[in-house]
Order: C-alpha cells, then structure tokens, then sequence
C-alpha cells in the first residue's frame, strides 16, 4: 500500500491482527468422519430441500467451521436438527457426521 504524503496511517498492526485472527480461526477447526460406507449429499442449506452440491465419497472426514439448526434428520449417529457448516454455503447434518457429541461442538453460524 502506498500512502499519500501526510497519511500517516500505520497498516502494520492491522496486518498483525488480521493473519492472527486468520490463523487463529483455522487452526481452531477440526475434522470428523462420515459415517462409515456412506456417500454425503452436501447441501447449500440446512435441510434436504436445499440444492445438493456435491457428494463426499466414502471415507470423508470433514471439518466444521459453525453449526446451526435445521430441518431434523435420522442418520447412524441419531435423530438431529444441526447441521454442520464444512465450507462457504456447505451444509451437511450431523446426524452422519460423528462429533462424539448430541450437541453442538463448534460456534453457531
């Protein structure tokens, strides 16, 4: 960044700050499996009336950036109303994913 003769902004501390708190937010982000011998619909809301975007293949292990309520879903890890945000717009529920947990185990979105 150039600055103007006069501009006596200092960027270096804002810089500083920025790439903690990006380094910070990623390495605070775990990953859990799919249940095993499933292929994950990813959805672009939480529930299955939002728009499949892709299918993670068997095996997957996902990282959760936030969860929120959604629609309720039965899944090998039980009856569930969260859904796990794993990318921007990125939704799946919990009910396939094992956290270890009938909660929540990361920030709400």
């Amino acid at each position: 960044m150039t600055a103007a003769v006069g501009d006596t902004t200092d960027t270096t501390a804002t810089d500083i700050t920025t790439a903690a708190v990006a380094s910070e937010s990623t390495a605070s982000v775990r990953y859990y499996p799919v249940a095993p011998g499933v292929a994950l619909h990813v959805r672009m809301g939480p529930g299955t009336q939002y728009d499949i975007i892709r299918t993670l293949p068997v095996g997957s292990r996902v990282p959760i950036f936030c969860q929120k309520p959604g629609q309720t879903v039965k899944g090998p890890y039980g009856t569930s109303r969260i859904w796990d945000n794993i990318g921007n717009g990125e939704f799946v529920s919990d009910a396939y994913v094992r956290t270890g947990s009938d909660g929540y185990v990361a920030i709400r979105c």
